[in-house]
């Protein structure tokens, strides 16, 4: 039963996109939970470059078979040319928070 969900991980340049894309998900009842965590430091090579960047990060709670309409929302509102977007799946999960992610998504 668990495998159902997801962790979306999502970096974010700023606060102001962190707060505008967890509101997003959230009012479309694409993500049960998001958590923004600030002050992540990233180190990465981007155009045979390496970069260091202050980002924001986003853990958005929520079940696969949401990634593609998260996958498509993050895009279209997101500053980065190539934002990150990456699913990992939950291998377990207590059972009522994962019966409480069901009804934040199924809610109106």
């Amino acid at each position: 039963m668990s495998q159902n969900y997801q962790i979306i991980f999502c970096t974010c340049p700023d606060q102001q996109t962190a707060t505008k894309l967890a509101h997003l998900l959230i009012n479309q009842n694409l993500a049960a939970c998001v958590n923004l965590l600030p002050g992540l430091t990233s180190v990465y090579r981007w155009q045979d470059k390496i970069e260091t960047a202050n980002e924001h990060l986003l853990l958005i709670k929520t079940r696969a078979d949401f990634y593609s309409r998260i996958a498509k929302l993050i895009k279209c509102h997101h500053p980065y040319e190539l934002p990150e977007i990456i699913a990992v799946t939950v291998d377990n999960g207590a059972p009522d928070y994962l019966q409480w992610i069901d009804q934040c998504l199924t809610s109106e």
